[in-house]
């Protein structure tokens, strides 16, 4: 296990653009079946609020696996939308998934600490909420609070879903080396995390901005932003590979072969 140093969070980034720039057709292709299969889950009743969260680390080795594959000049397929589930290790991914639901539901819970529970309501309840009464819910602070509240949870699952398919770890060392991965690379991350906020919230500003001055009308900026922020999204799925590639090394044929 290495400890990069900060400004290896930079290059993670740099990274992240250069192997979507090796197939970003396939990438995002990728992208929007992944979409396309939440929005059905989302159709079943009850389950489909679980759903897509328990499955986030089995399809996150579908993302991992498209960029060992683009890194190493292979052809990525929409189908490896499924390779998560041909995985040996599905039972223990799964059991990860159980993981991330409990660790969500319990920090969505504890927002209702700081606003009485109007975040809780929202996300169980799926209502829209007038933005103009958002700042007297107080919504934004019992998000904040349960950001911080899931970050060690979101550190433990960082490397895990990996460590499990690709060295074969148990649920329990997976999430521990992942903690302690991160924690030891914290400049690094924060570095990541910076950047990818600048580049998540500035860019599209700037461009939105730019828009309006020039064109003036606000259906034209949604039209830009809406594929610029998918096409950031998939870069920052990108980006993951480079973080785990630089922590743990590359991933051997003979632990990926049985997830391709």
């Amino acid at each position: 296990m290495n400890t990069p140093n900060a400004m290896t969070g930079w290059l993670w980034v740099k990274q992240g653009f250069a192997l979507f720039r090796k197939q970003p057709a396939e990438m995002l292709t990728l992208f929007f079946a992944y979409m396309f299969l939440n929005m059905g889950m989302g159709l079943i009743p009850i389950a489909g609020q679980v759903l897509p969260l328990l499955l986030v680390p089995v399809f996150a080795m579908s993302f991992m696996n498209a960029c060992r594959l683009c890194e190493a000049g292979q052809r990525i397929y929409p189908n490896l939308l499924l390779v998560g589930f041909r995985s040996p290790e599905l039972s223990n991914l799964l059991k990860l998934g159980v993981l991330y639901v409990t660790a969500a539901s319990c920090a969505i819970a504890a927002s209702s600490l700081i606003d009485d529970g109007v975040f809780w309501d929202f996300v169980m309840s799926q209502k829209p909420i007038d933005p103009k009464a958002l700042p007297e819910t107080g919504m934004f602070w019992g998000m904040l609070f349960a950001a911080l509240v899931y970050l060690p949870a979101m550190m433990a699952f960082w490397f895990a879903a990996p460590l499990i398919s690709w060295q074969k770890m148990g649920v329990s060392k997976a999430v521990f080396y992942s903690f302690f991965a991160v924690q030891r690379a914290a400049r690094a991350f924060s570095i990541y995390g910076l950047a990818w906020a600048g580049i998540g919230v500035l860019l599209p500003l700037i461009v939105s901005l730019i828009i309006a001055v020039i064109v003036g009308n606000a259906t034209t900026v949604m039209l830009v932003l809406m594929p610029l922020s998918v096409v950031l999204t998939v870069v920052m799925y990108c980006s993951f590979y480079p973080t785990y590639v630089d922590t743990f090394g590359k991933p051997d044929a003979e632990e990926t072969q049985s997830t391709t």
